[in-house]
């Protein structure tokens, strides 16, 4: 069954992904993008829009995002060939990722991988299972394929290093100026309301008495607060503004949001607008036909005030630059969308000029997986 054929057969915003050769396509996608990803992180960083640390940091999370696909993978390994197989449900409406509810099951999963995995046969056994399956009784060892992919996620799950659907917040330090030390505090989710994985940067001042991971008393309540505000619908000024207004020793300087995703393909995904056409006209081979957007929101602090704070009392407070054009609708000092994408569908991109699509800069992934810096 031909992914298109799919993709008609299915209505809904969601779908099953329940042919074996769709699924695997689907993963290979994902494993094709996901070096991408991390060789955009790179020229930002040789760009200087991205520090050393910014960067390091990010690819921690991007490389979460990768391996979190290739538990998934393990785990649907099977589908459609063996009877126990389920099938990987992805949000194929302006997101083309698995729907949070994978990661939800998968955080379930985690905690119980040590069980799952006391109860298995080990790798080598059901390998030779599994040979000795082919060769003595001449037929394809289904049941065994099933036990080794489960054995595989469960592995997975219990080596960690994945990208979860709250990844707590943690604090890299960067220095120290005058009394003031200095953070950067990053954490990341997979926002349930965009379906996407979405990753948060916070230039923080700790004038606090403490330093702030060692602080007992404002560490677990920063994690919580910026876990509780992670919310795309939430503009960076709000999240900054009320962080700030909360803990009064800290000072956000400057806070970003990446939001990676969505991913567009002919063959996974409903897309609307130019993109469309423009994936659908390009006609592209298996495995370029896609592009994905990556958008990078900042709010960065103008200056700094003191303001009263009760009777007696005040406080500083961070005034923040808006964009003088968008600024009110994004609340945000600056807001840029990236998209990347193969070599046909950018050429079929170029020729068709769509205006939508003009204030976007381009990477295109030219041939042998090179990333050439567009526009």
């Amino acid at each position: 069954m031909s992914d298109n054929s799919v993709k008609e057969a299915l209505t809904s915003d969601h779908a099953e992904l329940y042919d074996p050769l769709v699924a695997r396509r689907y993963f290979a996608k994902f494993q094709t993008i996901g070096g991408h990803l991390a060789r955009v992180a790179a020229e930002l960083e040789a760009e200087g829009r991205l520090t050393r640390t910014e960067a390091r940091i990010l690819g921690q999370y991007l490389a979460g995002i990768i391996a979190t696909f290739r538990a998934l993978n393990d785990k649907y390994l099977m589908t459609g060939k063996a009877e126990a197989a389920s099938r990987l449900t992805i949000d194929r409406h302006e997101s083309g990722f698995p729907v949070a509810q994978e990661l939800m099951m998968m955080a379930v999963d985690a905690q119980q991988a040590d069980k799952h995995l006391a109860g298995m046969a080990s790798e080598a056994e059901l390998k030779d299972r599994m040979i000795r399956t082919i060769v003595g009784e001449l037929k394809l060892p289904v049941g065994l394929q099933f036990a080794l992919s489960q054995r595989l996620y469960f592995e997975a799950l219990k080596e960690g290093g994945l990208f979860w659907l709250r990844n707590d917040a943690d604090a890299q330090w960067l220095g120290q100026e005058g009394e003031r030390r200095k953070y950067l505090v990053h954490w990341a989710v997979w926002d349930t309301g965009v379906n996407l994985p979405v990753v948060y940067l916070m230039d923080v001042e700790d004038s606090g008495k403490k330093p702030l991971p060692n602080d007992d008393y404002r560490w677990p309540q920063l994690q919580q607060k910026v876990l509780a505000q992670s919310v795309g619908g939430l503009k960076l000024l709000t999240i900054a503004t009320g962080f700030d207004t909360d803990f009064e020793a800290l000072h956000p300087k400057r806070l970003r949001r990446i939001t990676l995703g969505p991913m567009y393909s002919a063959g996974f995904t409903l897309q609307s607008g130019p993109i469309s056409r423009v994936l659908e006209d390009a006609r592209a081979p298996e495995g370029q036909d896609w592009a994905l957007v990556w958008t990078v929101e900042d709010l960065v602090s103008d200056r700094e005030e003191v303001v009263k704070d009760g009777w007696f009392s005040s406080r500083p407070k961070q005034i923040y630059r808006l964009d003088p054009l968008t600024g009110a609708d994004t609340g945000a000092t600056l807001q840029e969308r990236m998209i990347i994408l193969p070599e046909r569908p950018y050429q079929v991109l170029v020729e068709q000029d769509p205006p939508g699509l003009r204030g976007i800069r381009k990477f295109v992934v030219g041939a042998g997986g090179r990333l050439i810096p567009g526009v």
